[in-house]
């Protein structure tokens, strides 16, 4: 068993908690964590902690949260801590080269997708929308590019055709944190083979971007539900119904064309969800909310109204 390595942990949102809460259970010592600054959230627009920073408050564990990484005197307050290694999961800050070389054995990330593919701020959403059988999660020494550093090791599980971003996303943040233990321990005993990525099959995440979220109904069933899936919780699918914004959580595509009917057009409704004609198919929502109200079920949401023959549309501002 190697000695405990003096760890900082860096990472911001409920994707980096289980790997900190793994590392605090662990022989390590976790000796500070570094979070972003403080948001405001919610309707009155507190500044709120981020979730790893609630963690490591529970936890007796000193937090730093400063802007940037570049200033030197955040450099030099951070090799204070005199780290063996930094873990870093959905931080949301750039490391510079400078930061990169204050922990004896570097940095690690924990990253969620199979890289090279899906580089940058989305894999989980970009997986899922292109339509991905399978995702994972990376752990990879950190170097100046985007998530461009040799992988140490790798976990994979299947995209089902129920998963939502928020399930796999839970379902990745707990493989991340299984698979960091280990990871370490060969790290710190310098048995881990470090493998070049493959610049050439390299693909890039962007960021989510609101206006995605308004469907295109000429676009098949099948894609359309991907995109459903892709962004629930964030920022949900969108269409246009009776002139206010109609939010889709769930749906599935069904192979059935419908003829004559115009893409966005309800052609069947039931307790089973609300059947949408499409460029190739057929899009059944399942759950869906209006302004104003919480998301419902199909068969809830039809007993205060019909849709059957509206054609929805997507020039809807998302809000």
């Amino acid at each position: 068993m190697p000695s405990p390595l003096r760890i900082i942990y860096a990472g911001t949102p409920d994707f980096a908690v289980p790997a900190l809460e793994a590392l605090i259970a662990s022989p390590h010592d976790v000796v500070a964590v570094y979070t972003q600054p403080d948001r405001p959230a919610g309707r009155g627009r507190k500044l709120t902690p981020s979730p790893v920073k609630q963690v490591a408050l529970a936890h007796g564990i000193p937090v730093e949260q400063p802007e940037r990484l570049r200033p030197e005197p955040v450099q030099e307050r951070l090799r204070d801590y005199r780290p063996d290694l930094m873990v870093v999961a959905a931080y949301g800050l750039i490391l510079p080269q400078s930061v990169l070389d204050i922990p004896r054995l570097g940095c690690v990330n924990i990253h969620a997708s199979l890289l090279p593919r899906w580089r940058g701020a989305a894999p989980i959403q970009r997986a899922l929308a292109e339509g991905d059988e399978r995702t994972g999660v990376t752990l990879m020494q950190m170097a100046a590019g985007l998530d461009t550093g040799d992988m140490l090791l790798k976990g994979e599980c299947p995209i089902t055709p129920a998963d939502t971003a928020q399930t796999l996303h839970d379902r990745l943040a707990a493989m991340g944190a299984a698979l960091l233990l280990p990871c370490l321990d060969d790290l710190a005993d310098g048995r881990l083979c470090p493998e070049p990525q493959d610049e050439t099959l390299a693909t890039y995440a962007r960021k989510l971007d609101k206006a995605e979220a308004l469907l295109d109904w000429s676009r098949p069933a099948v894609v359309l539900d991907r995109c459903v899936r892709a962004f629930n919780p964030w920022p949900v699918a969108q269409t246009l119904y009776q002139g206010q914004p109609l939010r889709l959580w769930m749906s599935c595509a069904l192979p059935t064309d419908v003829a004559e009917a115009a893409p966005g057009t309800v052609v069947a409704e039931g307790p089973e969800g609300i059947d949408v004609a499409t460029g190739e198919g057929i899009l059944r929502i399942t759950r869906l909310q209006l302004p104003g109200g919480k998301p419902l079920d199909a068969a809830p949401f039809l007993n205060a109204r019909s849709l059957l023959g509206v054609v929805l549309g997507n020039d809807v501002n998302v809000e």
